[in-house]
């Protein structure tokens, strides 16, 4: 009788010891499991704001037409569409005329620039700030054309494209931010 009361003992014990090991167990894999995801929600910056870069307080912002500026984050996200109303565009006039030789001919052309951006007043600075430069690059750009392809409307939107991205990545070299949505000929002459 000895020997059956110490095995009815040990089994219920056991039973209960493989119970708490089993709820430790499931326990662990969900604290781990846990820890797990909430990493990786961090790392993806879907959980706190702190996996986000702090916002450059010199980079220019867009300007809704209501005056209030679109924090960078937004900037990011929100790129204006040509139709979209609800950004304010903002111009300026580059004074002096570009004038070059034209590639491959005794032609020159002359021309006036505008340019446009959904930013604020800090683009059109840093464009007076660097205009020695940008002026330089645009006259290189410049004197690369055509002359028959500056004839025709096609020639002149492809110079215009060219332009922008000749003062933007000009802008960028010198100030850190691009800016120019648009480039305007406010007078073109080539002979």
């Amino acid at each position: 009788m000895s020997d059956s009361n110490p095995e009815e003992e040990e089994k219920p014990k056991k039973k209960k010891g493989k119970m708490k090991g089993l709820i430790v167990g499931i326990v662990a894999i969900a604290v781990v499991g846990g820890g797990g995801a909430a990493g990786g929600f961090y790392v993806a910056g879907t959980m706190g704001g702190e996996g986000q870069e702090p916002e450059d307080p010199n980079k220019p912002k867009i300007i809704l037409k209501d005056g209030t500026a679109v924090s960078e984050t937004e900037a990011k996200t929100a790129v204006p569409e040509e139709t979209d109303s609800k950004f304010k565009i903002s111009y300026h006039q580059i004074e002096q005329p570009f004038t070059s030789n034209l590639s491959n001919s005794e032609s020159f052309a002359q021309l006036s620039l505008a340019i446009s951006t959904y930013y604020d007043e800090r683009v059109f600075e840093n464009v007076t700030e660097h205009e020695i430069a940008i002026r330089s690059a645009v006259l290189m750009e410049l004197g690369q054309q055509d002359p028959f392809e500056l004839d025709t409307s096609a020639g002149k939107l492809k110079l215009k494209k060219k332009l922008r991205d000749v003062i933007n990545v000009t802008l960028k070299e010198k100030s850190g931010f691009g800016g120019i949505e648009d480039v305007y000929f406010t007078s073109i002459v080539v002979q």
